[in-house]
């Protein structure tokens, strides 16, 4: 069988994505994640809190919402339905936190929960940490 033969094959027997379904779902959770996020937001907005304070408040929030729904394994459910819907907003960054500490309790709290934590969201730590010292660096100079 030759490369283009298999290819041939394997996307005959590949099921067919909906694409344009999925992306709706992905447009609609995601937007609905962000209603809720602004919620917080306004709440803490009209108690007269700084709007310095209240972003930090409504990422930690929202943070903690993520990571307890992944706990109820809710979010994962979320996930299945909406794809990058549910991975994108913060919440998807608790997840992908809280998923793997979950997945290898069993191993202990040091080897487990502790070393596996980071296992999904450590490279994008690392990349989004390296980029922004670059960013920062290209702007203190621009600016200079």
């Amino acid at each position: 069988m030759t490369k283009k033969e298999y290819q041939t094959y394997v996307n005959e027997k590949a099921p067919k994505s909906p694409k344009l379904i999925n992306g709706i779902k992905a447009f609609v959770v995601g937007g609905l994640i962000c209603i809720i996020g602004q919620l917080i937001y306004n709440f803490f907005i009209s108690l007269g809190l700084l709007e310095e304070e209240v972003l930090s408040i409504t990422t930690i929030i929202m943070i903690f919402l993520g990571a307890i729904l992944t706990g109820m394994n809710i979010y994962d459910e979320i996930g299945k339905f909406a794809g990058a819907g549910s991975a994108v907003p913060i919440t998807g960054f608790a997840n992908s936190i809280v998923s793997p500490a979950m997945e290898f309790k069993s191993e202990g709290q040091i080897m487990g929960v502790g070393a596996k934590m980071f296992v999904i969201a450590g490279p994008v730590l690392v990349y989004g940490t390296i980029t922004s010292v670059i960013i920062g660096i290209i702007y203190y100079f621009i600016r200079m």
